[in-house]
């Protein structure tokens, strides 16, 4: 029986690139790996190690060679389309470096973007949670300034609003303190950390930077398309 627990699992994930060209390479080698609800986890390595590749896997932007990815115990690999993307919209949250929010629209509208995609015009308990979540990033009294009208720090915490609304079973963050100075980095990473226990969403973020690696529960380290390294760091 599965565990209820169990958010995300790579089974055997490999992906290669021109295949059957001369030029074939497969950046992924079997890759096995479990996220669990409650986990924040950091996935680091060096640059050309295979992070982005394999969290548009995890994110279902893109298909794996071979092997499986099951979200929330469902196997992905040979789903169409159609079903991936419901289950992506459904399941999984993105936060990035740069926060992709759209200037015409206020913050209030980017926080709800997702669900407007999905549903069309928002309900009211939607519009109730989008300002709760506004609230919970400190930028309540801001809903209804545009993006250009706040900072860097508080569009990524917009950024981090909008990436909850759908109340995802899992946070996909790519390097999202890569474009701010320390001291609001430590923030957004702070907001993270509390909506993984708050909100009970698998979070893994793939970050360069060893000072935020360390603060998370656990580190996931890549090297040349493998996992050398799973290491916990236990909080107390």
């Amino acid at each position: 029986m599965a565990d209820p627990r169990e958010v995300l699992r790579l089974a055997d994930l490999r992906k290669s690139y021109n295949i059957g060209r001369p030029n074939e390479v497969e950046v992924l080698h079997g890759l096995d790996l479990c996220v669990d609800s409650e986990d924040f986890a950091a996935l680091v390595g060096p640059s050309g190690s295979g992070k982005s590749t394999l969290l548009n896997l995890i994110g279902l932007l893109d298909t794996p060679t071979d092997g499986e990815i099951h979200l929330l115990g469902k196997p992905t690999r040979k789903m169409d389309d159609e079903a991936r993307t419901a289950l992506r919209g459904q399941s999984i949250g993105f936060v990035f470096q740069f926060h992709h929010l759209i200037d015409a629209f206020t913050a209030l509208e980017n926080v709800l973007m997702p669900t407007m995609v999905a549903h069309g015009r928002p309900d009211p308990a939607t519009l109730d949670f989008a300002r709760s979540l506004l609230a919970d990033v400190g930028l309540e009294k801001f809903a209804d300034r545009h993006p250009g009208e706040l900072s860097g720090g508080q569009q990524q915490r917009v950024a981090i609003a909008r990436a909850l609304i759908t109340r995802p079973a899992l946070l996909l963050a790519d390097e999202p303190t890569g474009n701010l100075d320390t001291k609001t980095a430590a923030e957004v990473f702070e907001l993270l950390r509390r909506f993984n226990q708050q909100h009970g969403c698998a979070v893994l973020v793939v970050t360069h930077d060893p000072r935020l690696s360390e603060t998370c529960d656990r580190t996931i380290t890549r090297v040349d398309g493998e996992i050398v390294g799973d290491e916990s760091h236990p909080r107390g």
